[in-house]
């Protein structure tokens, strides 16, 4: 992505940001699911409420 915290005007910096993102190198797939990191939560249990 290009450098663009010295550019003031937002449109001018929005042109040069989708001029950069359209040069760069497509991402490759992804290898593993998304959420694969993310930690799992056990259900809690249904029914009545635990207070």
């Amino acid at each position: 992505m290009a450098d663009t915290k010295k550019i003031a005007d937002k449109a001018e910096r929005k042109k040069l940001k989708r001029m950069a993102r359209k040069k760069a190198a497509p991402k490759a797939k992804r290898t593993t699911p998304r959420g694969a990191h993310k930690h799992k939560v056990k259900k809690m249990a249904r029914g009545q409420t635990k207070r």
